[in-house]
């Protein structure tokens, strides 16, 4: 399957019910990859497609690395499973060390999932569980943003922002209120943090004076909104959103299942942006996108409060997944860490962050172009849509593909997210692609 023209009938495609995906259009076109090597994807026929959002921004340091094969294969022959409950690995606890390095202080303590949307709920649980340690059970009110996502299972599609990501499913949590986004049109083609909007963050304020700020629990919020299409969050919100937060008890959690490892060109955009959560969220970059993994990291004052309310030799905290912590995972992981620090990963995003939003900021001039905002290695590029909101943004991701372009679509705007490991010739190929894809839909 190298790169070999294969042809698939429909039959072929039909049993698997796609995610995130119009799967009759997908069926009667598809778009299938079978390599992937470096930026580099193959599709079905051949062709060769560079990889302008690292996977869904999980494969920062390209793909078919062969030293996460070999840790993967090794742990494997080593020890393929053991339960999470009660037992351990000497990979989970090398990886939550590893992983703690990296984290600012004083948040120490990492619990293992299997992807960003667990890692979320897992987040609501340990809140949770926290103010009830307090004897503040009391604290049962949740804030999100409007175009906020936080993953797919019911607390984060409680938290989600956009409609269509909870329009089908009404049975959520209770007790949500979205603060408003941070992007208001009033500035266009802002590199990095627009200027104008930290009042944004008094929306909290608000909330905390209606309801009362000793009812609320925690304010979840995405760094940079990153599914939405890269809101970039303007000076000094951050650290409104952090201070209102300490007025009132409530647990600040960052969502860096998109900023963490490196993105934005620091290990977590809490350390880019100088401003400490007490809970932060990841997944996707923890193993390259090698294996299903995600984390939850939290600061020692929570782990301490939780583990220390409950009696000797009792388990304090009744959550866990089976495959929390999979040695193959942790294999992964470790690999991974090994191979950011090896290749000066995260210093390669500072350096090239300038030229590669430099490149972005070259489609300004294009009539299709509605707006561009970008920080680190993280870009969206909006563009105007045709009447039906989305529709072109989806036309758009399909024609790129074959253009030799893969770039993640939200509605109508473009989420560029080259691997760490790109050139500059690699990220002018993805803007050129881009161009040429926009001037197809342009004289269409």
């Amino acid at each position: 399957m190298d790169g070999a023209q294969i042809q698939y009938t429909a039959n072929s495609l039909e049993s698997q019910w796609m995610p995130f995906t119009g799967n009759r259009d997908f069926k009667i076109s598809p778009r299938l990859v079978v390599k992937s090597e470096g930026v580099y994807l193959t599709d079905h026929k051949g062709g060769q497609v560079i990889d302008g959002s690292s996977g869904l921004f999980c494969n920062p340091l390209g793909h078919g690395r062969r030293e996460i094969a070999d840790a993967v294969h090794a742990q494997m022959i080593a020890n393929d499973y053991c339960s999470p409950f009660g037992m351990g690995h000497p990979g989970a606890f090398a990886l939550a060390e590893r992983v703690a390095q990296r984290l600012p202080e004083p948040i120490n303590h990492v619990f293992f999932v299997n992807s960003g949307s667990e890692a979320i709920d897992t987040a609501l649980k340990i809140t949770m569980a926290y103010h009830r340690a307090r004897g503040e059970a009391h604290r049962v009110r949740y804030v999100s943003r409007e175009r906020a996502y936080h993953g797919v299972n019911i607390g984060g599609i409680s938290l989600a922002g956009m409609v269509k990501n909870r329009e089908t499913f009404p049975h959520v949590m209770p007790n949500v209120v979205m603060m408003r986004h941070t992007w208001t049109g009033d500035e266009t083609f802002e590199k990095g943090q627009p200027q104008h909007g930290v009042e944004l963050a008094n929306d909290l304020q608000r909330f905390c004076e209606t309801y009362g700020g000793t009812t609320i629990s925690a304010v979840f919020v995405e760094p940079v909104a990153g599914s939405t299409g890269t809101l970039v969050p303007p000076v000094g919100y951050l650290e409104r959103v952090r201070e209102i937060c300490d007025e009132h008890g409530i647990l600040l959690v960052f969502d860096e299942v998109i900023t963490g490892f490196g993105r934005i060109g620091a290990p977590f955009a809490s350390q880019k942006f100088g401003v400490t959560p007490d809970i932060i969220t990841m997944a996707k970059a923890l193993t390259n996108g090698a294996i299903p993994m995600g984390a939850v990291a939290v600061r020692d004052e929570i782990y301490e409060t939780v583990t220390n309310a409950s009696p000797e030799n009792a388990i304090e905290f009744f959550h866990g997944y089976t495959y929390s912590g999979h040695p193959a995972a942790c294999a992964a992981g470790l690999a991974t860490q090994q191979i950011i620090d090896d290749e000066g990963l995260f210093e390669r995003v500072v350096e090239n962050e300038a030229y590669f939003l430099d490149a972005i900021w070259s489609l300004k001039d294009h009539e299709l172009v509605k707006d561009l905002r970008g920080i680190g290695f993280m870009a969206g590029v909006e563009v105007h849509h045709d009447g039906v909101p989305g529709r072109r943004g989806t036309q758009l991701q399909k024609d790129l593909f074959w253009n030799g372009c893969h770039v993640k679509f939200t509605g109508d705007t473009a989420i560029v997210a080259p691997q760490f490991i790109a050139e500059h010739k690699h990220i002018d190929e993805m803007v050129d692609k881009m161009r040429k894809t926009l001037d197809q839909h342009l004289h269409a």
